[in-house]
């Protein structure tokens, strides 16, 4: 495996690899990154402090002229190649012509996609990975790459050796944005969803005693014992006995008193998401309560004027009105020699009209001021509250903020940046915007945080985040945080203190490395993943993959498939497949394939060879059951 990249999401993308997977992993990274120290995925304490002693070694030791790449010592079963840019020389050198997968999760899409043509022409036979936020460029770019694939393997006459050629396109912020709003939001079920699919998944508290627990279609995960004490597990997988459980039996779960649960509560297909349109403003909205009720009045003398010249000169009520209205304007002959009731209606008349020119001159400058402030910004409303604030509107903020909106949540957005990507998002959906750096005085206030129900801190910068969540914790004690910081042993640390000064209230501190790891992990094995939920601080996927090739499932019911903390079959794909169709990352996120998928598979149902199924796994047994430990072994 070959994972390069040039911040956070490339080291733990390599240590998951390693770590959880078992693989050989050539990480490629710019030589300025290598002070990065990669998180501790699945190694023992020792290890990850004999590698930062190691590390050190080598930084004093120097490293020579950073232009040119070269190979750092490895670490387990890692080899670090470091090299300014990606260059076809240096894929070479990473031995890219033999490689099951190549990862390219650069912070740049124009990097990503440069280097991912280059490796296709190499190896037309390696599994891609890329990390793309365009979405739209990403399946152009996912259909040309197998195309290519395809017609290489064409030419060889058909045969790809065993390997899964297909090509993945992932964005980090797709997939940590759905974790990242569930967790802002009490009592909002835990979403994963790709184009066609809804997974959902919702926190229970520990039922009361003599009551039982509703389990929801199937139980996902026990809570944390110790999760309302401050000085208790921090939900990692370090956190033992005491931490969260993932995929129990229904033993466990009987003997799990004093437990919340995450249960799978619902489980729905959702369409294709048309992208938000144009703002349409109402048009009632169009002048202001006061200005409506003197039009009304204006227009109800006008008829009462018609009405009585109907009366008083004999005409047809037609007539009447448009006399009426020819004095009203001004451009009806003077009533001289006249009736004296018509003479008295006319000046009526004409005094109405006098009234109705300026009415009708406000009644046109309130309704262009209402369509330029429906273009602009809109500033939080006076009477707001329950809402959720989010500080960010970069590249994950933007897909945050569409994810609330998608589950009807009010939003206040705050943004330093005026010409932030995520600003016109919020002008089409006309969310309240404050412009301002959040660390003054006075920005958070004009945002509500006072009558906030979340803080969403989401910027690039710890420190502001960080700044920003104490600082609102100030303002309301019980306020529900969520913090998305870079790094992810920081972000453990964040979550211990804030826990611990602030038992009462709800803390979350998220990496988004964190978050999107284990989907391009296992995307680079070869299998789709659907989503990833996070369960306080470990994680549980969900993937699609066929039952063929899995002694563990094949010719197993379900029940029996069933093995307790590593992974559980959940739905079963009845749309019909070609054998021959590759599989790409579109085939399980197409509405056709979503919709044929049953949910109430009975615990008798016996799995073919040919059937296509849905799983919820935790990283190791996903690894396992993919069985990639076993052939290195037998490899070795």
């Amino acid at each position: 495996m070959i994972v390069s990249g040039d911040d956070a999401l490339a080291h733990r993308l390599a240590a998951e690899l390693r770590g959880v997977y078992g693989e050989q992993v050539t990480l490629v990274v710019p030589p300025a990154h290598r002070s990065v120290r990669p998180p501790v995925v699945g190694r023992t304490r020792a290890t990850a402090l004999f590698d930062r002693v190691s590390a050190a070694v080598n930084r004093a030791a120097g490293n020579g002229d950073p232009a040119n790449a070269r190979t750092a010592e490895p670490s387990g079963a890692e080899r670090v190649l470091e090299a300014a840019e990606l260059t076809e020389s240096v894929l070479s050198d990473a031995g890219v012509e033999r490689a099951a997968a190549l990862a390219l999760v650069y912070d740049d899409d124009e990097t990503n996609i440069r280097a991912a043509l280059t490796a296709r022409r190499l190896n037309p036979r390696i599994r891609l990975v890329l990390r793309l936020y365009n979405r739209r460029l990403g399946q152009h770019i996912e259909a040309l790459l197998d195309q290519a694939s395809a017609l290489a393997a064409a030419g060889e006459g058909g045969d790809t050796g065993g390997f899964d050629a297909s090509t993945t396109v992932l964005s980090d912020a797709d997939t940590a944005a759905p974790a990242l709003a569930a967790t802002a939001v009490a009592g909002t079920s835990k979403v994963v969803q790709t184009d066609g699919l809804m997974l959902r998944a919702v926190e229970r508290p520990p039922p009361a005693p003599g009551e039982v627990a509703d389990p929801g279609l199937c139980t996902l995960a026990l809570l944390s014992a110790t999760a309302s004490d401050p000085a208790g597990a921090d939900g990692s997988e370090s956190s033992g006995a005491q931490g969260p459980r993932l995929l129990p039996d229904e033993s466990a779960i009987a003997a799990a008193t004093g437990r919340g649960t995450v249960v799978l509560e619902t489980v729905s297909y959702s369409g294709p998401s048309s992208p938000p349109g144009r703002s349409v403003v109402p048009i009632g909205s169009l002048m202001s309560r006061r200005l409506r009720w003197t039009l009304a009045g204006l227009v109800a003398c006008v008829i009462g004027l018609a009405v009585a010249s109907m009366f008083v000169t004999g005409e047809h009520p037609l007539r009447a009105t448009y006399l009426t209205l020819l004095d009203l304007f001004g451009i009806n002959d003077p009533a001289i020699g006249r009736p004296m009731g018509e003479q008295v209606l006319q000046l009526l008349s004409g005094l109405v009209g006098l009234l109705l020119l300026p009415v009708l001159l406000a009644a046109v400058l309130e309704a262009l001021g209402t369509f330029r402030s429906g273009f602009a910004l809109r500033k939080p409303p006076r009477g707001l509250s329950g809402h959720v604030v989010l500080l960010g509107v970069g590249k994950i903020g933007t897909r945050v903020l569409a994810r609330l909106r998608e589950l009807h949540i009010p939003v206040v957005c705050v943004e330093a940046d005026p010409e932030a990507r995520g600003l016109a998002l919020a002008r089409r959906l006309r969310v309240p915007v404050v412009l301002g750096d959040v660390t003054q005085e006075g920005v958070l206030e004009a945002a509500k945080i006072h009558r906030a129900h979340a803080l969403l801190a989401l910027t690039s910068a710890d420190t502001t985040n960080l700044e920003a969540a104490l600082y609102a914790r100030t303002v309301q004690p019980d306020l529900r945080v969520v913090l998305r910081l870079y790094d992810d042993d920081f972000a453990t640390a964040v979550y211990r203190t804030l826990r611990a000064a602030h038992p009462g209230a709800l803390t979350r501190s998220r990496s988004v490395s964190h978050l999107a790891a284990p989907a391009f992990a296992g995307a680079m094995m070869g299998r789709q993943i659907l989503g990833a939920i996070p369960v306080e601080r470990r994680v549980l996927l969900f993937a699609a993959l066929d039952v063929g090739g899995h002694a563990q499932l094949v010719g197993r019911t379900v029940g029996e498939a069933f093995r307790a903390g590593a992974w559980r079959v959940l739905a079963l794909d009845t749309d019909p497949r070609p054998a021959s169709s590759p599989r790409s990352s579109s085939s399980p996120r197409s509405p056709r394939s979503s919709s044929g998928l049953v949910w109430d598979l009975p615990s008798t149902y016996v799995l073919r060879a040919e059937d296509r199924v849905v799983l919820a796994a935790t990283r190791r047994g996903l690894a396992e059951l993919l069985g990639r430990r076993a052939r290195a072994r037998a490899g070795a």
